[in-house]
């Protein structure tokens, strides 16, 4: 058991202690232990004597006074100090002897240590990408590309059983646009002014040789541009478990049935001989067409129809969607249909990515898919690398825009983040290197008891800390967060390799101890990084 568990052990005792000297005989419920947001604060904390304080009908400090009391004597030589902190907060300063111990049974079993089970088993589809195969993927595809897969392997180490899905939007009005504009190319006409242009429609039309026709040409470039889509992907190891295509849902009469479906559960009305879903009444800001005067459904209808068969066809227990932040209507809608259906629309998630820009030299690179000017992500993934792009695409929220700055993100310098944390595994691998063409013998399982520079204790809390941030990234979705814990890992092993002195390290024991710390730190960096689709870097 980890220093904390037992610890909130010892604290749910004493708090009954606590209770019941005070002539409460009621159980309470005490959360788990929390980490201070500045490490002055110690390492641990509790708000329990703030969420108790009414019920005992004292002030929050003097509760978190007596419980100091109890638990002082319990705690001896695993804590160094407890303290009273603002209106009532306990807070926890380890020992070192505690840290160590845990980092050292951290290292006797590195996959328990970073285990977590919170999807116990659930099926979740993640569907990300899902770009219209209209032309090369640009780079505000690949953030949400690249968020979604690394969402997804978060989610499959946190117990989920996951599904990667692309929706490939092969019909409509931006398929016949395709159509006509390799049409007009082939001709050598001026592309339409709705049309898509670059030089891939160029080398398109010089490819087909269908029937002068926008769907025709349209339809066939539909495999063409995902072609090249699947490539681009997997240069990033993006891969899919189902590519699901927008006319086979069309073509198979489920939108009619779902359509008919909500009908027969009184959420739609006729109205200037359109068909529309009530959707007001189930949370949207106003009411949707269904089906058009012409008969035609509208491409709700479909993606409605979609998350039906997500849901309720194939049954998973969640479907997350990743979406560009141009798709901010729809979120509203899709709840208001599931509710509609009968479905919990908490097994619907939508995350939405906002823009990326690119600076080159300190300007701003404009770019439009339509216009043909669009940085394409295979220019990217070929300019920086395909690690470096993944690691810079999480390095921030996708629900903030971002920047990428491509002369940092080129620069070997810790000014560049994937640059500083690779370097960190760089280190260590040279550090074995080195070790063994020394002929040390360094064990990697060495007991750390030796250890007690500041540099050392503060990696150990680092790599501690890491069981809670995966927990929390998955909970949250965010990636970002496990590179936040990276950068914060690379920066605590760059300070501790900087003053602690390992291979030239005099004392055999601090020299094993510190060997044993560097080689525990590349092996979880190795393992996050491979958590979020990155590869750890030998040399650099």
């Amino acid at each position: 058991m980890t220093t904390a568990g037992w610890l909130h052990e010892v604290l749910v005792t004493a708090v009954h202690e606590e209770l019941r000297a005070r002539g409460i005989a009621d159980a309470v419920e005490v959360g788990p232990l929390v980490e201070p947001r500045e490490r002055a604060h110690g390492d641990l904390a509790t708000p329990i004597a703030l969420e108790l304080a009414r019920t005992v009908g004292v002030a929050p400090r003097v509760l978190a006074e007596a419980l100091v009391a109890r638990l002082e004597p319990r705690v001896a030589g695993r804590v160094e100090r407890l303290e009273v902190a603002g209106p009532g907060f306990v807070n926890i300063h380890l020992s070192p002897a505690a840290l160590l111990g845990d980092v050292q049974a951290m290292a006797a079993d590195l996959a328990a240590a970073l285990a977590v089970d919170v999807g116990h088993g659930a099926r979740a589809l993640v569907e990300f990408v899902s770009a219209n195969p209209t032309g090369p993927l640009h780079i505000g595809n690949g953030w949400l590309s690249i968020y979604g897969d690394a969402l997804a392997r978060l989610l499959a180490h946190g117990g989920f059983e996951v599904s990667r899905e692309y929706y490939v939007n092969d019909t409509g009005g931006q398929i016949r646009s395709l159509g006509a504009s390799i049409l007009a190319a082939r001709r050598g006409e001026p592309i339409p002014e709705e049309g898509y242009r670059g030089d891939y429609v160029h080398e398109l039309s010089g490819r087909y040789d269908g029937p002068d026709d926008v769907v025709a040409a349209g339809s066939w470039a539909v495999p063409e541009i995902l072609a090249m889509i699947r490539a681009t992907l997997e240069e990033l190891n993006i891969h899919f478990d189902s590519w699901y295509s927008q006319a086979a849902i069309e073509g198979g009469g489920l939108v009619e049935e779902v359509v008919a479906r909500l009908s027969a559960l009184d959420a739609t009305y006729e109205a200037d001989g359109a068909l529309w879903f009530a959707a007001e009444r189930f949370g949207d800001t106003r009411d949707r067409v269904l089906r058009k005067a012409n008969g035609d459904y509208t491409y709700l209808a479909g993606d409605i129809a979609y998350h039906y068969d997500k849901l309720v066809v194939r049954g998973f227990d969640l479907a997350i969607d990743v979406f560009g932040a141009d798709h901010h209507g729809q979120v509203a809608s899709l709840h208001a249909a599931m509710r509609a259906l009968g479905i919990d629309d908490r097994r619907l998630e939508i995350r939405l990515g906002q823009m990326v820009s690119l600076l080159d030299n300190g300007a701003a690179v404009k770019f439009s898919k339509r216009a043909g000017t669009a940085i394409a992500l295979s220019w990217l993934v070929k300019e920086l690398g395909a690690d470096a792009t993944r690691l810079l695409a999480l390095s921030s929220s996708i629900d903030r825009a971002s920047q990428v700055d491509l002369v940092k993100a080129r620069a070997e310098s810790s000014e560049n983040p994937v640059y500083y944390i690779q370097y960190a595994h760089a280190r260590v691998a040279a550090l074995r290197r080195q070790a063994a063409a020394m002929g040390l013998a360094l064990d990697p399982a060495a007991s750390l008891t030796a250890l007690g520079h500041p540099r050392e204790l503060e990696l150990a809390r680092v790599l501690l800390r890491l069981n809670r941030v995966l927990e929390t990234a998955i909970v949250e979705r965010a990636p970002h967060r496990v590179v936040a814990w990276l950068l914060e890992a690379a920066s605590a092993f760059h300070g501790f390799y900087h003053d602690c002195p390992i291979l030239v390290e005099p004392d055999p024991l601090v020299r094993g101890a510190r060997f044993a710390l560097a080689d525990l730190t590349g092996q979880v960096l190795a393992r996050t990084l491979a958590l979020i689709g990155v590869r750890a870097v030998e040399e650099m």
